[in-house]
């Protein structure tokens, strides 16, 4: 299926409101695209992987790549479509952006005024804060080996599932080390690597939804709420609750617009 914005100029902008449980099916379009999540979660997803988007982050999904997007709580959706021969040459891939003052102040302006996306000055400026904004570790690779595949898979399903790398070898019918080998080479990652960026991926919409830390570090397998808060503070830079105390003042400035 095909979804084409036909516009004026480089940059146009759109608002849409999802429920809790929605889903946007598969499909694609010949603009890049930024999803910027004002309120809720998301999760995009494609076939080289899956992304979460919290509240005041966005996505970048390049042109003509097929996905399909996931709604957690009530979703405030405004998305740029951006020209394809505009799209910054650094964001080839889909990727979580962290989403500056300024872009988004851009960004909600464009939706409340559309002709204010079409000065092109607002929309070099736009593009230009794009590019320069950082990548956040909000994105599961998905292996093309078949029994990665059946692992990566299973965990999907079960992200606090106990397996070890040599549990994993012994139903698959590989050996460990080439499990880890065919991690590395087509991941990028290793086994334990690639499943604590699952689990925050998981704790993400829960702690957003007003589970605790301690009933989080349970679900998701932890021995304790410190071992979670490590392994959160490590990927993302801030322990659970910096992090969430951060994202509810970023919403409560949205909401207030």
């Amino acid at each position: 299926m095909l979804i084409s914005h036909f516009h004026h100029g480089p940059v146009s902008a759109h608002p849409h409101d999802y429920p809790d449980g929605a889903h946007q099916e598969r499909h694609i379009h010949r603009e890049a695209q930024l999803l910027y999540a004002m309120c809720g979660t998301m999760r995009v997803v494609t076939a080289q992987g899956a992304w979460v988007i919290p509240p005041t982050r966005a996505v970048w999904i390049a042109p003509w790549i097929e996905h399909e997007i996931f709604m957690s709580g009530k979703v405030c959706m405004r998305s740029l479509f951006i020209d394809p021969e505009l799209s910054p040459a650094n964001l080839s891939q889909c990727c979580v952006l962290a989403v500056t003052p300024l872009l988004r102040e851009l960004i909600l302006k464009a939706v409340q005024a559309p002709r204010h996306a079409k000065n092109p000055l607002i929309q070099q400026l736009m593009l230009e804060e794009i590019a320069g904004l950082e990548n956040l570790p909000l994105h599961i690779p998905m292996p093309e080996d078949r029994r990665l595949q059946g692992i990566c898979l299973a965990l999907l399903q079960t992200p606090d599932h106990p397996n070890t790398l040599e549990d994993w070898a012994q139903q698959v019918g590989a050996s460990s080390r080439t499990l880890a080998r065919l991690f590395q080479q087509q991941l990028q990652m290793s086994f334990n690597a690639w499943r604590q960026q699952l689990r925050l991926m998981e704790a993400l919409p829960r702690l957003i939804a007003g589970q605790s830390v301690q009933s989080v570090a349970d679900q998701l397998g932890y021995g304790s709420a410190r071992a979670f808060s490590a392994m959160f503070r490590r990927l993302l830079g801030h322990n659970p609750r910096e992090y969430l105390s951060a994202l509810n003042q970023l919403s409560a400035i949205n909401a207030s617009r």
